[in-house]
């Protein structure tokens, strides 16, 4: 019976806190194992986003001259580091070959329906669940200083309201400075994504850590995998940096790490760490009402009640933990062309940290190749927030052996 299965969760970020939270739900035994501390990865500083609205990948038609951009200059909001070509280079070649609109649609289609399920899955368990995490639902901007980049969007929201019902409402001069004020006059528009919402991060970990530790799931912190033991297909015990843990299945959702245990899951997954920056502070006089991208430079612009973050960019540099000071100046010069105020002080903390992103911009959801008891759910890119809640009770539905309520065919290892 399910209810008598020990699961030991490997990661403490969403997708492993939103996993616990449903196979908890099902009466199984659940222990969660973090090689740092729970909640405090690429969990934590991110911008907070719950976007149905973000269906189209990294991997897009004219991403590959960005890419080139981002070798040259440091003043790009994707920044590829040049010393660290040759060992992206496999990843980057699968990355280049999906830069193409099928190939864009096919990842559409595979993400829209687990973002939705998410947006949907999110609401239900802050209201059930009573959790306080700043959330809001008045949508988002994608705010556009240059005419000609706000008018060649046209098209790109075109194809998201006919493809996925996307849709978003263009505001332009006056109609847009009074919907938000903080931002300076002479843009050119910006388009509302009613459908989106945001939170705030750090308060959503912590709730979710409230919630799975009353449903009874053990945490374990500063714990590392290091691989797996067992005999033929299946595993017994998960060896970490501490005492082995046995248990009858095991879940890997370990983000921007998992392709260092590709060895132990029995796959190569073409997932990089991308590396994203925020700075967080106390929220500006003038401060926005919406979050908001600002898109030529690619920065992102998030209010909460208790403060106010500027984050974005994307870094392939490996595995390298350094907080870069020109890419946070690259965070706040991009704002100030937008707003009128674009930071404050006190700073309360600059950030930085890996997504796991996949080439082709799908996450992986299914059964390890190796072991027919572990169980992968990683490479969720720069949506793992937007994606938790669905993710975490698809993988619950498929480990318990129920009808997942998705189609799980688009997040197969082997695809």
């Amino acid at each position: 019976m399910t209810s008598q299965k020990h699961t030991v969760i490997i990661g403490g970020g969403i997708i492993g806190g939103f996993a616990a939270w449903y196979l908890a739900q099902t009466g199984r035994k659940v222990t969660l194992i973090e090689q740092g501390q729970f909640g405090k990865a690429a969990s934590h500083g991110n911008c907070g986003y719950v976007s149905p609205s973000h269906v189209i990948p990294l991997a897009r038609p004219g991403q590959l001259s960005k890419a080139v951009k981002g070798m040259l200059s440091r003043e790009t909001a994707l920044r590829i580091e040049p010393r660290k070509l040759l060992s992206l280079a496999p990843w980057l070649l699968k990355f280049a070959m999906r830069c193409n609109a099928k190939d864009m649609m096919e990842a559409g289609q595979a993400c829209h329906p687990l973002l939705q399920s998410s947006a949907t899955l999110y609401r239900e368990v802050f209201e059930q669940q009573n959790m306080q995490v700043e959330w809001k639902t008045d949508g988002l901007l994608f705010v556009f200083r240059d005419q000609h980049e706000f008018d060649e969007y046209t098209a790109v929201d075109a194809w998201l309201k006919q493809h996925f019902n996307m849709g978003a409402e263009p505001l332009v001069g006056t109609a847009l400075t009074e919907l938000e004020p903080a931002l300076k006059p002479g843009m050119a528009g910006a388009w509302l994504y009613r459908c989106d919402a945001h939170l705030r991060p750090s308060k959503l970990m912590s709730e979710v850590r409230r919630i799975i530790t009353q449903a009874g799931v053990t945490v374990v912190e500063q714990t590392a995998m290091k691989g797996f033991a067992g005999t033929g297909n299946r595993a017994s015990a998960v060896m970490t940096n501490g005492d082995a843990i046995a248990a009858d299945e095991f879940l890997v959702a370990t983000g921007a790490w998992t392709p260092l245990l590709n060895e132990a899951l029995g796959c190569k997954l073409p997932i990089q760490p991308g590396k994203g920056y925020s700075i967080t502070m106390a929220r500006p006089k003038i401060c926005p009402k919406y979050p908001m991208i600002l898109e030529e430079c690619h920065v992102a612009i998030t209010p909460f009640d208790t403060g106010y973050r500027v984050g974005s960019t994307m870094e392939f540099s490996g595995y390298d933990s350094t907080l870069n000071k020109h890419r946070l100046n690259y965070l706040r010069s991009g704002a100030a062309q937008y707003l009128h105020e674009p930071t404050a002080e006190p700073v309360e903390e600059e950030w930085c940290g890996w997504r796991p992103m996949t080439a082709d911009g799908i996450p992986f959801i299914d059964r390890s190749p190796r072991f027919s008891n572990v169980w992968l759910a990683a490479g969720h890119s720069m949506l793992g927030i937007s994606m938790g809640t669905g993710t975490g009770k698809l993988i619950a539905e498929m480990m318990n052996g129920d009808k997942p309520h998705l189609d799980i065919t688009p997040y197969r290892v082997n695809r």
